[in-house]
């Protein structure tokens, strides 16, 4: 099970902060005003980065990706979503998709 420690870093830019894609925050806070609010899980993807798991205070549910676990972490933060550490019972039973997506979900590897 990989966990943040395991993940790829990035590396700060001059200013020592992260390099965050453009559009990542705005594109997340976005989501948290449309649907009242949001909580985020982040899930670790090997090369490809980190997926960002929005969920929305209405049971909406949505996705962005980072390139790395510590981005993806400082683009929530930035953009004022909390990060959930795993798929606790709260978030899975506020997403609205079936117990289809659930099931997906809970078969993941997150970061933390």
């Amino acid at each position: 099970m990989a966990d943040a420690s395991t993940a790829p870093a990035t590396e700060p830019d001059s200013t020592g902060s992260l390099e965050i894609p453009s559009g990542l925050v705005a594109d997340i806070e976005e989501f948290k005003e449309a649907h009242d609010g949001a909580s985020a899980v982040i899930e670790y993807v090997g090369r490809k980065g980190a997926r960002i798991v929005l969920v929305g205070e209405d049971g909406s549910w949505g996705d962005q990706f980072a390139p790395a676990t510590d981005v993806a972490r400082e683009a929530c933060s930035q953009a004022g979503v909390s990060i959930l550490s795993s798929w606790e019972r709260e978030i899975s039973d506020r997403m609205r998709g079936g117990s289809k997506l659930l099931r997906a979900m809970k078969r993941s590897v997150f970061a933390r």
